[in-house]
């Protein structure tokens, strides 16, 4: 017997509905686990390198051309705290030599790190999502507006 054809397009929508579901949550599920992690902090006198995803820049020394960015001015460590604030950060540490932020996305609030480390001669930066493989360069644009934002 042959089943008739609504019943073929209901098992069809009904596969499409719960594959969204299962999407959906999953994203709700990576947002959680991001909610739940912190920034990685030094790894001995510098930020922590980037993972080999590309979710992640960072202008320290040795970084991979993929993931590097310049680091900022020296001079731009004074008003650093207040760009961040102003870009929608929320500093989660602060030392005198180290700070740290994190972003949270509108959407799904996906948290990305954003921290700093004050040299003698320039502000090292570090920017990277907490979970997940792409960004869609979000963490190199982050940097490049902060950039812009310290230089007015």
């Amino acid at each position: 017997m042959q089943e008739p054809e609504g019943a073929v397009v209901n098992i069809f929508l009904l596969s499409g509905v719960g594959l969204i579901a299962v999407i959906v949550g999953g994203l709700f599920f990576l947002a959680h686990q991001s909610n739940a992690g912190s920034p990685p902090g030094l790894s001995g006198s510098a930020l922590t390198p980037c993972p080999s995803s590309p979710n992640c820049v960072c202008s320290e020394q040795g970084t991979p051309d993929s993931h590097a960015v310049d680091p900022l001015p020296a001079s731009s460590w004074a008003t650093l705290p207040e760009a961040v604030e102003a870009a929608g950060g929320v500093i989660v540490e602060r030392r005198d030599d180290y700070l740290a932020a994190a972003f949270k996305s509108r959407l799904l609030g996906f948290v990305d790190d954003v921290e700093f480390r004050k040299a003698s001669d320039a502000v090292h930066v570090r920017s990277a999502s907490r979970v997940g493989r792409s960004d869609l360069g979000d963490n190199r644009k982050r940097v490049e507006a902060l950039r812009a934002a310290l230089q007015d």
